[in-house]
């Protein structure tokens, strides 16, 4: 079983920053995608960005090329998300998970990571404001 710990949501305005970190325990994440969700009322979830936690190998959503970075501290079995000039459209429930996946490795950056039925673990959820 893996827990995933969240943190780092809150409130900001539009053109602000914020960093979330999600943090694996329980299991060998060495060869996982991690990554991010994240939901309005109403919406399905959507998949924001996705690592793979063996190498470089990263997934992002169009709407958020080039404003947020994922990253990882693989000592410490956590992925970070920078994200930076927040728009109001990116406000919701930001939801960590992972799955034990190596072929994320070769496929991540095409969408391979991004469905979220393919996800078993998740994590509680934090939330990111973004509004004026």
């Amino acid at each position: 079983e893996v827990e995933l710990v969240e943190s780092g949501g809150g409130s900001v305005q539009p053109g602000g920053s914020l960093t979330l970190s999600c943090t694996a325990s329980g299991s060998d994440a060495s060869a996982a995608c991690m990554g991010w969700f994240r939901q309005t009322q109403g919406q399905e979830r959507e998949a924001v960005a996705f690592i793979y936690t063996g190498g470089p190998s990263t997934y992002y959503n169009d709407s958020v090329k080039g404003r947020f970075t994922i990253s990882q501290d693989n000592a410490k079995n956590t992925v970070f998300l920078q994200m930076n000039s927040l728009k109001l459209e990116d406000t919701g429930m930001y939801y960590c998970a992972t799955r034990a996946d190596p072929l994320c490795g070769y496929y991540c950056t095409g969408g391979y990571c991004s469905p979220s039925s393919l996800y078993k673990f998740w994590g509680q959820g934090t939330q990111v404001t973004v509004s004026s």
